[in-house]
């Protein structure tokens, strides 16, 4: 059996074991060059595919992966459609009102609020959008970890993103870590009316959220996990809030 095809077989039995899902409709490959693994195909949400790298990574012992995972969009959203709606959101959101906010439409830049002068200003920043078979890039320069993660975020939550990739610089330079994730999830959970943030508690240990508290419906406590797994630079979620009626 080929190397990739071992990979393979024990990162899909250890994902269906912890997960409890099956991918029998959303077919994964994977393929070697040299020292590199290639993760490719379409999976149902964005917790599968952080399941899955994370899963590679150990199963792979440490090889170099590109990540070309996609999430199914269900309905497909146009290109055109996805940046326009992407756009507004950010624009709209009471944290990034200080941003610039532009877009990259066929190789050129348009400026959608502020200026280009204004991206240095202090407590400013500026976010560029560019979308291309449903992956969302996210560039420019914004003023903390927790804003960089919520941007991120909220790209996720427009329907019919496939991916994203998030290339924002932080300006001034920031230390990663548990407290900076910690304190980015309490702010997307505030940010996110379908949650109510107040009944839920969250620790971080090594990059992995562990979330409790209680929330009404299973709904939400779905939607908080979802959140939890849409953020960067984590290694997992566990999922301990408990449905209250």
């Amino acid at each position: 059996m080929q190397r990739s095809d071992t990979v393979l077989k024990q990162v899909m039995a250890a994902f269906e074991r912890d997960s409890h899902l099956k991918l029998h409709n959303h077919p994964i490959h994977m393929n070697f060059d040299g020292d590199v693994l290639t993760v490719a195909g379409e999976v149902p949400d964005i917790a599968s595919k952080k399941r899955l790298l994370q899963l590679t990574r150990i199963h792979s012992e440490g090889s170099d992966l590109v990540d070309q995972l996609r999430v199914t969009a269900n309905p497909p959203v146009g290109d055109g459609e996805l940046r326009a709606r992407i756009c507004e959101r950010l624009a709209q959101a009471v944290d990034f009102r200080n941003c610039v906010i532009c877009a990259r439409i066929k190789g050129q830049l348009e400026v959608l609020r502020g200026t280009i002068d204004e991206a240095g200003n202090d407590g400013s920043g500026v976010m560029e959008v560019t979308v291309e078979d449903g992956v969302v890039t996210l560039t420019g320069q914004v003023i903390s970890l927790s804003h960089r993660r919520l941007a991120s975020v909220t790209a996720w939550w427009v329907g019919g993103c496939r991916d994203v990739v998030n290339l924002l610089e932080l300006v001034p330079a920031e230390a990663d870590g548990d407290d900076e994730i910690s304190e980015a999830l309490h702010l997307v959970l505030e940010t996110d009316q379908r949650v109510r943030a107040e009944q839920i508690t969250i620790n971080v240990e090594n990059h992995r959220i562990t979330l409790g508290g209680w929330v009404a419906t299973d709904a939400e406590r779905r939607q908080a996990e979802q959140d939890a797994w849409c953020l960067d630079a984590i290694d997992g979620v566990v999922n301990r809030i408990q449905v209250r009626a």
